[in-house]
């Protein structure tokens, strides 16, 4: 560990952002929480651990650079001109975009350990770790090795389906096997906001999240409506939170940043 401890050394916090199944907006969530901590001053890094489904240089507009390797090791991809964002994905490293990764356990867990040894960040405010759907071996792998840095702990998304939240319910379990500590949990998709008025109908059901949260003594982050304008902008890799600054879909991870920061203020003092 001595390898990982020297590449995690000068990162301060660092959360995990999972789900229990796919398609739920876990990879936006991670982009939108990252990129509300730069907006706060932080310097932060996104780390793509999925690697079967890299999805990050896509959302951030970065797909066609390429990762570089200098003395201290790979350099990662910085987003934004102040280099206050970066981002480190399988999604650069592969020759073909199209080509799937057909990796075994023991592959990907040594891809995820080289991540973390190889990969040089530099001075980070925060690590957001973007984690596939489920508990694999991507899951076991990272926690393992993030329990000897001691981790902020993990943002959990869902979708206000019954299906979605059955599944995050494992996904709780998991974080309680691991002692990883649960920093709450976020409905995504939770209701449509219109473009024209930008009032918010309920398409599927809502309020499921909150009842799972109550239920299980976990905090609730808050709920992130379906919003035309945040589809378009991950598509693109444009700057959602730039171009639609009042946007309902920013609410709650704006409260939960401001939330963590004052945490962190006040252990601070």
């Amino acid at each position: 560990f001595i390898a990982i401890h020297l590449g995690m050394e000068h990162i301060q916090h660092k959360i995990l952002v999972l789900s229990g199944k796919g398609g739920v907006g876990k990879s936006t969530v991670a982009v939108q929480l990252a990129r509300e901590f730069v907006r706060q001053g932080k310097k932060v890094g996104l780390l793509d651990i999925d690697l079967c489904g890299p999805s990050l240089p896509r959302i951030l507009g970065v797909e066609s650079q390429k990762v570089h390797q200098s003395s201290e090791g790979w350099t990662p991809i910085f987003v934004d001109a102040d280099q206050k964002l970066c981002v480190m994905s399988i999604g650069f490293l592969l020759q073909d975009k199209s080509t799937a990764v057909v990796w075994r356990g023991p592959k990907k867990t040594a891809t995820i350990k080289q991540f973390l040894e190889d990969v040089y960040w530099g001075s980070l405010d925060y690590l957001i770790i973007d984690t596939p759907p489920g508990t694999s071996d991507e899951h076991i792998s990272i926690c393992e090795y993030l329990m000897h840095f001691s981790p902020d702990g993990a943002v959990l998304v869902t979708t206000p389906q019954g299906v979605s939240l059955s599944d995050v319910r494992k996904e709780i379990s998991f974080c309680k096997k691991l002692h990883i500590p649960i920093l709450g949990l976020v409905e995504n998709m939770s209701g449509f906001v219109c473009p024209h008025c930008a009032e918010c109908t309920n398409i599927f059901s809502t309020g499921g999240g909150t009842a799972l949260a109550n239920l299980t003594n976990i905090p609730f982050i808050g709920r992130i409506p379906i919003d035309p304008t945040l589809g378009a902008c991950m598509e693109d890799g444009s700057t959602f939170e730039q171009k639609y600054p009042e946007s309902q879909s920013l609410v709650a991870l704006k409260d939960f940043v401001a939330s963590q920061l004052s945490v962190q203020d006040n252990m601070e003092d």
